[in-house]
């Protein structure tokens, strides 16, 4: 791809942030994941309530690809598996914080 303005590059990079984290719960993940260095799939499933199963396994997927979080096999019985962030992961912490202070305040209810 060609890039002639700034205009276009400031574009084409927030597109590439936004294909490497992919849909909207790539974002509530990262979250559980800078509150808690380490996760486990049930755990984020618990925590994330209205996050499907497939939905939850799709962006962990997505996100491992992307290598943006890290899936850790554990050889326990039955098998454990734990999720955490990687250091391309840990550098989406300044966006989530910003996202999380921006909720707070404009979220819902704030006026």
């Amino acid at each position: 791809m060609s890039i002639k303005t700034e205009e276009e590059l400031c574009l084409y990079n927030i597109q590439q942030a936004i294909e490497v984290l992919g849909g909207k719960w790539s974002f509530l993940v990262l979250g559980q994941l800078f509150c808690h260095d380490v996760q486990r799939f049930n755990q984020m499933r618990r925590t994330l309530k209205h996050i499907s199963t497939k939905s939850l396994t799709d962006t962990l997927r997505h996100l491992e690809q992307n290598e943006i979080i890290k899936r850790t096999v554990l050889p326990t019985v039955p098998v454990t598996v734990e999720y955490s962030l990687t250091e391309k992961g840990r550098d989406f912490k300044t966006i989530i914080s910003e996202m999380r202070s921006w909720g707070e305040k404009w979220g819902e209810g704030k006026e």
